[in-house]
């Protein structure tokens, strides 16, 4: 992993955000429905979205989101996106990018990251969970709301 490195996505790496490849059957958990909703009212301040390049190549993405004025606890600092490309997955890319997410958080004084997934063959729950997320409870639209403290 000491090959991989972060950043801030721009106009440079947005095009070869949008084309990672994903593995059959992971389309239907890209984007829970309560996140799609919460992003359209976030403010842009609040957002941290970051590009994994091995070498010169974007490998992942990650969305986070820090705002300690959020209504929601589960927006407070949250993990909103997170993508692998399909070739990459399993490599420690994904691994990387959260890593980098939760000492974010921390150097910003939080105390929790959350993210929220559906539970489904082929979905990212496996991930989230060896990673240290676990299951606080569920949204109205039966995600799971799951949390790692720090």
């Amino acid at each position: 992993m000491s090959d991989l490195r972060l950043e801030e996505l721009s106009a440079a790496t947005i095009v070869a955000v949008n084309t990672l490849g994903l593995k059959r059957g992971q389309e239907q958990f890209i984007t829970p429905v309560s996140y799609a909703a919460a992003a359209a009212v976030t403010p842009a301040h609040t957002a941290w979205q970051r590009v994994v390049l091995r070498g010169d190549e974007v490998v992942g993405f990650i969305h986070g989101n820090f705002d300690p004025d959020a209504s929601q606890e589960e927006f407070k600092a949250a993990l909103w996106r997170i993508n692998v490309d399909a070739e990459e997955q399993g490599t420690g890319v994904g691994t990387f990018a959260v890593n980098a997410l939760i000492e974010e958080a921390r150097r910003r004084g939080f105390e929790r990251v959350t993210v929220l997934w559906e539970r489904g063959e082929d979905g990212p729950e496996g991930f989230f969970l060896h990673i240290g997320f676990a299951p606080i409870g569920e949204t109205p639209y039966g995600e799971v709301i799951g949390a790692i403290d720090l």
